[in-house]
């Protein structure tokens, strides 16, 4: 679509056609769309279309420039090919020994001992570091450091992230809140979208909720569950850090299977050898550096197998224990 203040000269059936979303903004306000641009349409509008609706033609294009300038940065958000993290320093200020490099439906996790420095990298990279960190690391999108026109064309939709620390405070039943989110969003199928997102909640959760359940009566595990799929299916942003989702209740390999089949970036901090085997590589931090990255090779896959079926009867043990069942040599 074109720049956003041109978008008002042109034909609004033009418009309509590269960008469906303004049609219910149209609707709303009764304009006509046919050849004529926008700026046409309001200067012909009579008294009584200013009276009724209690705006000015300046207030209008306002509205409808805001429209098209938040559809433009959903579009600009679609458009990250690569991060890369260049290497600064460790803890002891010697210079790391990798950098990293990540590509949308690729999942990299983070590893190392409790204290090594894994949440800083996740911090370096949400703050889009430039050597302004204790690391002194560089963060790039798309092969360069993001200014900040680049920052701000995002809308602050570039980086979604997963912890196991989520509460809500809105006094707002599921579906509402996520109407809300994907209405924010400029999402043409809303409605379908939230059915989507809560379906898959519950099955990332085990445990079901209801659309109209509200959001402050949700469990921890359905809480995260909620909005993995959130960010999946209606949240916008490319990149996503995960910190520890092992213990958050859900189901973790659907979880990340979900994330990477929208072709975002996945870069987690986990010790759950299931997610790090799941993994295309790892970094491996110490000292709180960089010290090396680990591509996840064929032994490993198969090895993964091995501990899926190990995990898959933990999880239906853990169910059945869940829910109050007595063992009695077989479940």
């Amino acid at each position: 679509m074109s720049a956003s203040h041109d978008i008002i000269d042109q034909p609004l059936s033009k418009v309509v056609t590269e960008c469906p979303m303004v049609s219910d903004f149209l609707q709303v306000y009764g304009l006509v769309v046919n050849g004529h641009s926008f700026r046409e349409t309001v200067a012909q509008l009579p008294v009584e279309f200013w009276t009724d609706f209690e705006t000015s033609a300046e207030e209008l294009t306002g509205q409808f420039l805001d429209l098209v300038e938040g559809i433009l940065e959903v579009e600009a958000v679609q458009q990250i090919h690569s991060l890369e993290v260049l290497s600064g320093q460790n803890k002891r200020g010697e210079q790391e020994a990798c950098s990293l490099l990540i590509k949308p439906g690729e999942i990299t996790c983070i590893v190392g001992p409790t204290g090594s420095g894994k949440s800083r990298l996740l911090a370096d990279i949400e703050w889009l570091a430039n050597e302004d960190t204790p690391t002194k690391r560089k963060v790039l999108l798309n092969g360069v450091l993001p200014d900040e026109n680049l920052k701000s064309s995002f809308g602050g939709k570039l980086i979604a992230q997963i912890t196991q620390n989520m509460n809500f405070v809105l006094d707002m039943d599921v579906q509402s809140f996520l109407l809300l989110h994907a209405q924010s969003r400029f999402l043409e199928n809303a409605e379908e979208k939230v059915a989507e997102v809560i379906a898959l909640a519950n099955e990332l959760s085990g445990e079901g909720f209801q659309p109209d359940t509200p959001v402050t009566f949700l469990s921890g595990g359905q809480s995260r569950a909620l909005m993995i799929a959130d960010v999946a299916c209606i949240g916008q942003a490319p990149i996503v850090l995960i910190d520890e989702i092992e213990n958050a209740g859900v189901d973790k390999r659907k979880a990340l299977e979900l994330l990477v089949s929208q072709e975002k970036i996945v870069l987690m901090a986990t010790h759950d050898p299931l997610l790090i085997l799941q993994a295309n590589r790892r970094v491996v931090i110490q000292n709180g550096g960089m010290h090396k990255i680990i591509t996840t090779n064929e032994q490993e896959k198969a090895y993964y197998h091995e501990l899926f079926e190990l995990d898959r009867k933990m999880q239906k043990a853990r169910n059945f224990f869940r829910l109050g069942n007595e063992y009695f040599g077989s479940f």
